[in-house]
C-alpha cells in the first residue's frame, strides 16, 4: 500500500532527479516549485503510480508539469553574471550551443523530448517506455528512429545545411 512510509521513500529516492528534470529545463526561480507540484501529484495519485516504475511515472508527470507551467509563458529572468572566468572561450561555446540547438530545432518536439530523456535523465527500455505511454518495443524503436533523425540531422548541418535561425523554445531552454 502506498503509505506515508512509501511516500518518504518516494520522496527520498527521487526528489533529486526530479528537481534536476526542472533545472535543465526552467528559470531556477520556478524549479523547487514544479518539484514540489510533482511530488503532490505523486501524492494525489499514489494509487496510479506503479511499483517498480516509480521515477519514470514521476518524469511522465514532470512533463505534464512542464507543459502546463510553459503554456502560462512567462520571462525567464536573466541570471546573474559569475564573478570567476572560465578558461573556455565563450565563443567555442556558443558556436557548439548553437550547433546542438540547431540540429534539436529540426527534429520533431517527440523526438527531442525522447533524446532528451535519454540523454539527460538517463532512461533507456522500460523506464522510457512508461514516460512516452507505450510498451518497450516501442520506446526502444522511438529512440533509435530519434537517434537516425539526429545523426542525419547533425550530417546535414555538417555538409552546410542551415535550419531556422529561431532558438529552440522547450526541452533545452536552460541547457
Amino acid at each position: 500500500m502506498h503509505d506515508d512510509s512509501w511516500f518518504e521513500g518516494l520522496f527520498r529516492e527521487h526528489a533529486g532527479a526530479v528537481h534536476r528534470y526542472f533545472a535543465r529545463r526552467v528559470a531556477p526561480d520556478d524549479v523547487q516549485d514544479l518539484t514540489a507540484d510533482v511530488l503532490v501529484t505523486a501524492w494525489r495519485r499514489r494509487a496510479d503510480v506503479p511499483d517498480g516504475a516509480e521515477l519514470p511515472w514521476l518524469y511522465r508527470t514532470a512533463g505534464y508539469v512542464l507543459a502546463n507551467h510553459r503554456r502560462k509563458a512567462r520571462p525567464v529572468p536573466v541570471e546573474d553574471v559569475p564573478e570567476d572566468a572560465d578558461d573556455v572561450d565563450p565563443a567555442d561555446l556558443v558556436v557548439a550551443d548553437q550547433q546542438v540547438r540547431a540540429v534539436l530545432a529540426v527534429l520533431s518536439p517527440r523526438d527531442r523530448r525522447i533524446l532528451l530523456l535519454h540523454a539527460w535523465e538517463g532512461l533507456t527500455g522500460a523506464d522510457l517506455a512508461v514516460v512516452l505511454g507505450v510498451g518497450r518495443g516501442g520506446a526502444d524503436a522511438a529512440l533509435s528512429r530519434a537517434r537516425a533523425r539526429l545523426r542525419q540531422a547533425w550530417s546535414e548541418q555538417q555538409d552546410g545545411f542551415r535550419p531556422p535561425a529561431s532558438p529552440v523554445v522547450g526541452e533545452t531552454q536552460t541547457g
